[in-house]
């Protein structure tokens, strides 16, 4: 059994401070295989808001894996912004545009989809390029065939049915019909509060989207939660967990079937 955590927009900032502290309490007694965070971790990227983040990041068990979001880019300091929009995400947190793990079970390839500035009025929307797909299926590809095969992101490559808002990444959909081809199992993402898991409607339609709700204040209809992921050799499960104002309880659970080759 496969055991991973997914966590997502915390906008530290604006975090649910006791949701936080109670999900990073359950971590702590129950450590999981690895811990995801799929971006927003701050509010506007402010140095004290990044800081924060740097510390709850600490105190989770390792091994974790961070991948920036939209708001993990200043939002005030415009000139940084436009040309470096990651560097204090870079100086604090850690990389920012690849990241990777890979152990006796798993393995993850982490791409950045948010940029500083984009030739569209809403900045907040996803990018994905082709170069950061072959970067992902490289390391993917490198580990032991026998091994989960996972992509960790901010943006929803596609849209969630029926979701509180939009990600309109550029590329999405090629790169998802791409991950689909390249025997991902899942792709996990953040940005819309809510969570969600669903097939892409590729290949086999064995490669599952699976969205994070947040555990900032910003609710989208959905109390704040995460993600829970246990996987073994039939399925994928997916349990949503929120926040009743005391403790984390079970919201919505998907079972998923894994490919067989």
């Amino acid at each position: 059994m496969i055991r991973i955590a997914q966590l997502s927009d915390i906008h530290f900032g604006d975090e649910n401070l006791p949701a936080v502290e109670a999900a990073t309490a359950l971590l702590q007694s129950d450590p999981p295989d690895l811990v995801l965070v799929t971006g927003d971790v701050t509010r506007f990227a402010e140095v004290g808001e990044l800081e924060a983040a740097r510390d709850w990041l600490e105190q989770l068990p390792r091994p974790w894996l961070v991948t920036p979001g939209n708001h993990d880019a200043p939002y005030l300091a415009w000139i940084e912004r436009l040309f470096a929009p990651f560097s204090r995400f870079e100086r604090i947190i850690g990389p920012a545009w690849s990241q990777s793990h890979i152990d006796d079970q798993l393995v993850v390839a982490g791409i950045n989809t948010a940029r500083g500035a984009q030739w569209r009025l809403n900045w907040s929307k996803g990018q994905i390029s082709r170069d950061q797909v072959r970067t992902a299926v490289s390391i993917l590809d490198g580990a032991p065939a026998t091994h989960l095969r996972l992509v960790a992101l901010h943006h929803p490559l596609t849209e969630m049915i029926a979701g509180p808002m939009t990600a309109k990444v550029w590329g999405g959909r090629d790169a998802a019909r791409a991950f689909s081809e390249a025997k991902v199992d899942l792709v996990l993402s953040g940005h819309v509060h809510a969570p969600f898991a669903l097939p892409y409607p590729f290949a086999d339609e064995r490669t599952y989207a699976v969205g994070c709700g947040t555990l900032s204040v910003r609710e989208r209809g959905v109390a704040a939660s995460f993600n829970m992921i246990e996987v073994d050799p039939e399925a994928i499960r997916v349990k949503a967990m929120t926040w009743s104002g005391s403790q984390f309880e079970a919201y919505r659970t998907w079972s998923l079937d894994r490919r067989r080759s």
